[in-house]
């Protein structure tokens, strides 16, 4: 795998290409901002790029805004990005971008290095991943209106597992039920959130971010 990282912090930039190269992941640039990010992208395939949210020149949204550059003029193009706080304006907008893999995490995560560097590997295989954190506000912000108040407190520990991109043989043993039960349960769900079923996985959980991005009351 060849990833790229765009992160202005030095000790974190090398720390990262440090990270994914114990794992035998391919860090063909680290750079500091997002014009070097395109570039680099431009000069060399890869297979996923891990961007910070707050880049120079203003250290605001420039990440955000040149990870949905590369997804705009790369349709599919897997990116990760990393952000310091909960910033769920940040993960819908990403999640706006189009098809393919997607990961917004916040950057404590990268402290467990096993579920970062699964991150990393399900984000370039087309896979969703969503910190848990996030997911909790978009599912807190979503509950105040229906269709969302159909859910039971099960169905939702479901669907916020679902939204952190896990297998149902995943959720299945966090909530240690069987993999049939859980498939009820997201039978059950996309029904209550009158979303067609849909075999493919990643497209699943996008549907129902979608839902969730919709419901928001302060959209």
């Amino acid at each position: 795998m060849r990833v790229v990282i765009a992160e202005d912090h030095v000790l974190l930039r090398d720390g990262l290409t440090r990270l994914l190269q114990a794992y035998d992941i391919e860090v063909v640039a680290a750079v500091a901002d997002p014009v070097a990010l395109a570039a680099a992208i431009d000069e060399s395939p890869v297979d996923l790029a891990v961007v910070d949210v707050r880049m120079p020149p203003t250290f605001t949204t420039e990440g955000l805004a040149a990870a949905i550059d590369i997804r705009t003029r790369r349709p599919g193009m897997p990116v990760l990005v990393l952000s310091q706080y909960v910033e769920h304006l940040y993960a819908r907008q990403l999640m706006a971008s189009g098809d393919g893999g997607i990961g917004y995490l916040l950057k404590d995560r990268v402290a467990d290095v096993d579920a970062f560097v699964d991150a990393v590997r399900r984000v370039a295989d087309g896979g969703t991943v969503l910190d848990p954190k996030v997911v909790s506000r978009l599912l807190t912000r979503a509950d105040r209106r229906r269709p969302m108040a159909r859910l039971t407190g099960r169905e939702r520990e479901v669907l916020a597992l679902m939204a952190e991109g896990r297998s149902n043989a995943a959720i299945a043993a966090a909530l240690v039920v069987t993999e049939k039960a859980v498939g009820k349960h997201i039978t059950n769900i996309l029904t209550k959130l009158d979303l067609p079923g849909d075999p493919d996985d990643n497209r699943r959980v996008l549907a129902v971010l979608e839902y969730l991005r919709d419901a928001d009351p302060d959209e």
